[in-house]
């Protein structure tokens, strides 16, 4: 059985900082599944400062949260990943240090378990990974999306992480193919976004002068009869940003089912597109408290590789 009997009361000190508060109770209440915790939160079993919060909440120095007494059975087996998904992750590291880890994250595999998954890449991490105290994502990508993840293996890490990432100083370029044809080399687009859960508790992101400055970059790589190869550079993290920006100009990302063109998508299928075109290219950054400066480039998959060739068939 997991057991915590009592109610219990952490403040939150200065390295605890600026973590959601999920993530902080997934590790804090090792054991208990996150969709308890979660369902925990709903009901306001789980506080901050006395009040109802929401699992995305970002927490600060200072904050105390009341965890109420959780009694969870055990007598079902984990779940565990199969040696295929784990021999895949295994070849698909493309940096590691005592301090961190950056992968090239298989498109399908979610980054986290919940919302139906058992499993998600972190996880999976933790299991093959025992040894390691530590393990936390860094930042995210959507389940769909290829590429470059990072993976803190200290606390110390991760916050510097988080700080580098809200200052703009880790540079992320990712590729996608897009509908038709750019009218310019190189396109900047700055249309504010504000991020919506449905009813559904589906997340969707719009654009909205209520919501968050962002900004990306594109720059054309190469045109094809209807498409455009686009490398892009984000200047801020928004979530979903790269596709609500090129569905907002008129060149939504090939294969996006919430986002982009029915029609664009399915004549991209006909050329062998069975996924989500945008793949997390690149990752450079410093390291101050190690002096690292990391620069890492993660490959096309070949599928996608596969689909250029065949754009002018």
């Amino acid at each position: 059985m997991i057991n915590f009997p009592k109610v219990q009361y952490i403040e939150i000190d200065s390295d605890q900082a600026n973590r959601r508060l999920d993530n902080f109770l997934l590790t804090f209440l090792k054991g208990v599944p996150k969709t308890h915790i979660y369902r925990l939160i709903r009901k306001g079993e789980i506080r901050v400062n006395k009040k109802r919060i929401k699992p995305d909440y970002r927490l600060a120095e200072g904050d105390v949260i009341r965890v109420c007494p959780i009694r969870q059975s055990e007598d079902l087996p984990k779940p565990k990943a199969n040696q295929e998904l784990i021999n895949i992750l295994n070849n698909r590291i493309l940096y590691e240090d005592d301090d961190l880890m950056i992968i090239n994250k298989p498109a399908g595999l979610a980054v986290h378990g919940g919302s139906g998954l058992k499993l998600g890449l972190i996880e999976i991490l933790r299991a093959i990974r025992p040894a390691l105290k530590f393990i936390e994502l860094a930042h995210r990508l959507d389940r769909e999306t290829s590429g470059c993840l990072i993976i803190a293996k200290k606390r110390s890490i991760l916050k510097e992480l988080h700080e580098m990432l809200r200052e703009g100083k880790i540079e992320k370029i990712y590729y996608a193919l897009t509908k038709g044809h750019w009218r310019h080399p190189i396109n900047h687009v700055r249309f504010s976004l504000e991020k919506n859960v449905l009813s559904s508790g589906e997340r969707y992101v719009k654009v909205s002068e209520e919501g968050k400055e962002a900004l990306t970059e594109f720059h054309v790589i190469d045109t094809f009869p209807l498409a455009t190869y686009m490398k892009i550079k984000l200047h801020t993290g928004r979530t979903h940003q790269i596709r609500v920006h090129s569905q907002a100009v008129g060149h939504p990302i090939a294969g996006d089912e919430k986002y982009g063109d029915r029609a664009f998508n399915k004549m991209m299928k006909q050329k062998g597109l069975k996924r989500l075109f945008l793949h997390a290219g690149e990752l450079t950054f410093h390291l101050a408290s190690t002096g690292k400066t990391i620069d890492v480039k993660a490959p096309l998959d070949e599928s996608l590789q596969d689909v250029l060739t065949k754009q002018r068939d």
